[in-house]
């Protein structure tokens, strides 16, 4: 089962497109995967010191980007003013993180990945936001 099929079999789904939060859904976490898991590797580094500030935005956006995921998710009278801070401070999370790991993309390829994922899902967070209409964020429903 896809994340799709499930929000498309709630019974109350919200108005926002299924697809669209199925897309960020499956960003976020995988971005929150690739930020755990770069954050494992430059510990395994011979001078993790030297890479403390990626390790922070990566633990840092990967709790930011799962949380988001969970948030988004839930379709039953989502409170969307939290729905929208939440998804703004990923998309920041995502650009901080992001511009840290190309830092060091060149000497470090799991950088370089999780940079990608980063931007990527700095992207679908974007276009979540943008899909939204204003009034949307002005009510619960």
């Amino acid at each position: 089962m896809t994340i799709v099929e499930m929000l498309d079999s709630h019974p109350e789904p919200s108005n926002v497109r299924r697809e669209l939060l199925g897309r960020a859904v499956d960003s976020m976490l995988n971005c929150a995967a690739l930020c755990a898991s770069c954050a494992d590797a430059c510990l395994a580094e011979e001078n993790p010191a030297e890479l403390r500030d990626c390790i922070q935005s990566d633990l840092a956006c990967a709790d930011i980007c799962a949380t988001t995921a969970k948030v988004i998710a839930r379709q039953t009278a989502p409170n969307w003013k939290i729905v929208k801070a939440q998804v703004q401070a990923c998309l920041v999370a995502c650009q901080e993180c992001g511009g840290e790991c190309e830092k060091h993309a060149d000497h470090h390829e799991h950088c370089r990945i999780c940079a990608e994922a980063c931007h990527s899902c700095e992207m679908s967070c974007q276009e979540l936001l943008d899909a939204l209409p204003a009034s949307t964020w002005a009510s619960r429903t």
